[in-house]
């Protein structure tokens, strides 16, 4: 590629990671205590032990981006991405490599980033078009486009930390597209926006990658990848799996989610949170608690969430979660405290019954995933854990399927209810007559 106006060479990104142990919790780190430190020990203090791990958010990544592409950024949570938006925007330093860029960058990484919130919406127009470089007169002679394109006239002088979560993204995404920047860069934030805005938003980016600009764009959904992107990059744990045409970049996306849902939850070590808990399965079961290979839209099922604790220990105030997704795009999500109304105790080994009265999913194949969080600490992560086989079923007693898989409220929460069974390990086939 001749004159990239992206250009990444070998791209790494280092972190260090400390980490803080307190070892008062059983009789081998009693015994330790005493060998390594009985003064501390008889004055009651606590000895913690301090360790430092290195962890490479990107590896030698590198690839050339032309004038006028439109790049989707593909891959799990935890890949990369956002580090490497984060370096092109020139918020962080690579630790090794380097980026060159030939023109203007705007990045919208986080709703409202460059937004003071005391100052109103009109004053954050000209600061944040500033700090993007912007002129005083460049900024007002899109003044108006970009108040009619965020649909916040009303509130143009109330300030911003007023705003909702929506108008913030509105008025950021409008102050970033209509100020002609060579590359824009986009992370995630545009699936805070309603379904209205977010297809504003692509037929924007679609009119500036028209007009011979850049477009970086993170997402996970790829049906918005597939409309927007000529071409994606997929990362892995900081590195580069694939580059190519969109779709075929996609395919491999997709594939490579399949697999790992084949993989024994208990044996996954792409997971995130402490440890101290962790998913070691999801089953998809009958109101019975038998298994099913396939389900059926409207039906009544079961999911199932197994779980260890660290040592046998025992985990109070603890909220678990389902979240089942379509294509990486979360469709619902089964909420512990949701269907109970308190927090959940997890005890050595056991399980968490979800059961749904009438299952809302199209035919099609779906994945299920787990977050585990005790008080305000992730203690597990673990996205598409299983796949889970959906048919077409009547669900609303017309004689008719759905259409389309999926749900028509994104990340909905289903009506739903849960039961915990501390300390009841999973039980194999044979022992349940399966």
């Amino acid at each position: 590629m001749s004159n990239p106006v992206v250009s990444i060479e070998n791209l790494s990104k280092r972190y260090i990671i400390g980490h803080q142990t307190d070892p008062n919790d059983g009789l081998r780190h009693i015994v330790e205590r005493v060998l390594r430190a009985p003064g501390r020990l008889m004055r009651g203090q606590r000895v913690r032990s301090h360790t430092v791990e290195e962890f490479w958010a990107l590896r030698d990544v590198s690839f050339d981006i032309g004038q006028g592409e439109v790049v989707g950024i593909i891959g799990r949570n935890g890949a990369g991405k956002s580090t490497l938006l984060k370096i092109l925007s020139r918020i962080t330093e690579p630790t090794e490599g380097r980026v060159r860029l030939r023109g203007r960058v705007a990045s919208l990484l986080e709703v409202g980033t460059g937004f003071h919130p005391e100052l109103t919406g009109r004053e954050n127009v000209f600061l944040n078009g500033a700090i993007l470089g912007m002129g005083r007169q460049e900024i007002r002679r899109k003044f108006d486009e970009i108040v009619a394109f965020a649909d916040i006239e009303k509130f143009l002088d109330t300030p911003v930390k007023r705003y909702s979560s929506g108008m913030y993204v509105r008025l950021a995404f409008a102050v970033a597209a209509h100020l002609e920047p060579e590359i824009l860069i986009i992370d995630e934030v545009l699936a805070v926006g309603d379904a209205a805005f977010q297809k504003k938003c692509l037929g924007k980016m679609g009119e500036v990658a028209k007009g011979g600009r850049t477009v970086l764009f993170v997402s996970h959904n790829m049906a918005t990848i597939s409309a927007l992107c000529s071409r994606a990059v997929m990362l892995r744990q900081g590195r580069t799996v694939t580059d190519g045409p969109v779709e075929q970049v996609v395919q491999h996306y997709l594939a490579d989610m399949s697999e790992r849902a084949r993989i024994p939850a208990a044996e996954r070590t792409d997971r995130g949170g402490t440890g101290e808990v962790v998913t070691t399965d999801i089953e998809v079961l009958s109101p019975d608690a038998q298994p099913l290979k396939e389900t059926i839209s409207g039906q009544a099922v079961k999911l199932r969430l197994h779980y260890r604790c660290r040592d046998g220990g025992r985990f109070n105030n603890c909220l678990v979660v389902l979240v089942v997704r379509f294509n990486d795009q979360v469709v619902f999500t089964l909420s512990s405290s949701v269907a109970s109304g308190e927090p959940v105790s997890l005890r050595g080994e056991g399980f968490i019954d979800f059961e749904i009265e009438e299952l809302p999913l199209a035919g099609g194949t779906y994945t299920v995933g787990a977050l585990i969080q005790q008080e305000s600490r992730t203690v597990d992560v673990l996205f598409g854990a299983i796949e889970m086989e959906v048919i077409d079923g009547d669900f609303f007693g017309t004689g008719r399927v759905r259409p389309t898989p999926g749900w028509s409220n994104t990340g909905a929460l289903v009506r739903h209810r849960c039961k915990a069974h501390p300390g009841e390990p999973k039980r194999e086939l044979a022992e349940t007559g399966g």
